[in-house]
């Protein structure tokens, strides 16, 4: 299951982190390799500084500066809000990841917005082959430390819950209208969910019984709320109707 707006707030702390450095690394880059990057500023001026903006330059370095003042907020932008999208989607998705533990699950959103930024274009500056590769090594490890933090945030902000049902399977945990009879699932912290025990004609409803940090509103109904504030169990109780 999940929690998308743990995703979020875990994307929002880790992407700050992520295209921030991103975006200083890429500048850092423009100004180490000036020379260069003037170089093929002259032989794309037009190309590179658009005509409207271009119409107040007189020189490459005009639009070296252009291009300075431009790039960092246009990838920061575009940057922040394709990590924001994929740490919501990680958030929906977290059970489902591939790897056991945060970390390992995090790498793996991380790997999908790298990719992203790649394909989409706004990974960063390519003018030179050794700033092409300069600029993929930086990013490779960058995304993994992307991937630590996210994983390490999503669980500071989320808890485990084991949902056990009855061992003979005639009946089911329903939580927020989803099947999560024998399966543990991460919930957000101080969330609240829609609880219903579905139970088999030969079957009788009992109770729930919870401990650690999960918490029922009442626990001799069938169909009550469940609230999260830590790692706990929740248990459904039946018995033989005859």
């Amino acid at each position: 299951m999940g929690s998308f707006f743990a995703g979020v707030k875990a994307g929002t702390l880790a992407g700050v982190l992520y295209i921030g450095g991103l975006v200083l690394f890429n500048v850092a880059l423009l100004f180490a390799f000036k020379a260069d990057a003037l170089s093929v500023i002259s032989k794309n001026y037009t190309g590179i500084c658009p005509p409207v903006a271009a119409a107040n330059m007189t020189s490459a370095d005009d639009c070296f500066g252009w291009v300075v003042s431009i790039f960092p907020e246009y990838l920061g932008f575009a940057g922040f809000f394709v990590t924001l999208g994929f740490s919501g989607l990680f958030g929906v998705y977290y059970d489902s990841l591939p790897g056991r533990g945060p970390v390992p699950k995090g790498e793996t959103a991380a790997i999908l917005v790298g990719l992203s930024l790649v394909l989409l274009g706004i990974a960063g500056v390519s003018f030179t082959p050794f700033v092409s590769a300069a600029l993929g090594t930086f990013l490779v490890a960058w995304t993994f430390v992307f991937g630590v933090a996210l994983g390490r945030l999503y669980a500071r902000y989320t808890r485990k819950v084991r949902l056990e049902g009855p061992a003979k399977g005639e009946a089911s945990i329903m939580v927020d209208g989803k099947d999560f009879t024998g399966r543990t699932r991460t919930f957000a912290v101080k969330s609240v969910h829609q609880l219903r025990a579905e139970v088999g004609g030969g079957m009788s409803f009992r109770g729930w019984t919870v401990s650690g940090g999960v918490s029922v509103e009442d626990q001799k109904s069938f169909e009550t709320e469940m609230e999260v504030n830590g790692d706990g169990l929740l248990k459904l109780e039946v018995s033989d109707k005859y």
